[in-house]
């Protein structure tokens, strides 16, 4: 979906930095103080002197529209950018450079790499330049740009469970995962949440993967609904004031509850189910989401969003994504290939067991 992204200016460094940065592409992709949420935005950064907030006869800022936040921007920054936030223009466009020339997945290696790549370039739709803030990761808290440590305690649970998980798959009955490992297969239930066709892990904070990076925005006097384009998830948030949810009922992408503060629509989630995919994957039952939208300019969304797991993280993180106007259509995405084939994926590890069983 096309879309146009400006380049901001940002604050200079010292070229010095500049030949590490066109490496940069290949390097990487008690209860805890609550993180300090992310500074009201100012809009005169993204928008001309004379544009205005559009708004709806409620008075609200109209946020509806198609907004994409697909970019080349680290989700994290890369370790030897320090406490560097900002690209410069130049910087930006050697980033961009490179990215796109090691991104290229038309290019052929003849092995493996090949088979795992599985789609040439055309199929994929990632982004091919940074975010409009010129910021060096989405990640803006901590200052270093990452998501900071998780705690001992989640830590040993997530590696109680990946030992579990590899002392059962030294039986038959497993298969490999999204992930790339192998992981028990002949249940419905231990199969990941991707390949169950329930989320790629891109709903709740929104955050962009290798396509689909789309999410179109309705309102009404007293709700906001947001579809997500990646497996067709729809938020429905209230914006009447109501209380969240009891406390025992659990939702895939929590209980969200919405109020303005200002031009700025604030969405809290809570009462998350607990399992998660992707990015999100180390949260728990306990991860508390707060997100910020404020329409910044004509084709600029301004997202800001930050974590509060204290039972997973050792401290709160937040991040910042311009989104940007897309002026195509958004199309019904249709988990059919993982529906299809969790069948498959079901009967090879059950016939896989049974034939182990009668040797």
């Amino acid at each position: 979906m096309p879309h146009q992204i400006r380049l901001m200016p940002a604050i200079a460094v010292s070229a010095v930095l500049r030949p590490v940065l066109v490496t940069l592409f290949g390097i990487a992709c008690a209860a805890p103080v609550l993180a300090q949420a992310p500074a009201a935005p100012d809009a005169r950064q993204f928008a001309p002197d004379d544009w205005t907030v559009p708004r709806l006869t409620n008075g609200h800022p109209d946020l509806q529209g198609i907004w994409t936040n697909k970019s080349v921007t680290p989700f994290e920054r890369p370790a030897v950018l320090g406490d560097k936030e900002f690209f410069t223009r130049e910087e930006a466009e050697e980033f961009m450079s490179r990215a796109k020339e090691q991104g290229d997945r038309d290019v052929r290696t003849g092995d493996v790499r090949d088979v795992l790549n599985a789609y040439n370039d055309f199929w994929w739709d990632s982004g091919t330049v940074v975010l409009p803030n010129l910021r060096t990761s989405v990640i803006v808290d901590p200052p270093n740009g990452r998501i900071p440590s998780l705690t001992p305690e989640r830590r040993a649970d997530l590696d109680a469970r990946r030992a579990a998980v590899e002392a059962r798959c030294e039986e038959p009955g497993c298969a490999i995962a999204n992930s790339g490992t192998p992981v028990p297969s002949d249940e419905p239930e231990v199969l990941d949440l991707m390949t169950r066709c329930i989320s790629f892990g891109t709903v709740v904070p929104m955050l962009s993967t290798a396509y689909n990076n789309n999410y179109q925005i309705v309102q009404s006097d007293d709700t906001v609904a947001i579809d997500t384009e990646m497996v067709h998830q729809v938020r429905r948030i209230p914006t009447d004031g109501g209380p969240h949810l009891p406390s025992g009922v659990r939702q895939w992408f929590g209980d969200p509850r919405g109020h303005w503060e200002g031009d700025t629509l604030v969405v809290e989630s809570t009462n998350f189910s607990g399992d998660f995919f992707g990015r999100m994957q180390a949260a728990d039952k306990n991860l508390r989401v707060v997100e910020r939208f404020t329409r910044a300019a004509a084709d600029i969304l301004l997202y800001q969003f930050t974590v509060d797991d204290p039972t997973a993280w050792t401290a709160s993180w937040s991040g910042e994504i311009p989104l940007t106007r897309s002026d195509g259509l958004l199309y019904e995405y249709a988990c059919h290939e993982g529906n299809r084939g969790i069948q498959n994926i079901l009967r090879a590890a059950r016939l896989e067991i049974q034939e182990a069983g009668e040797r």
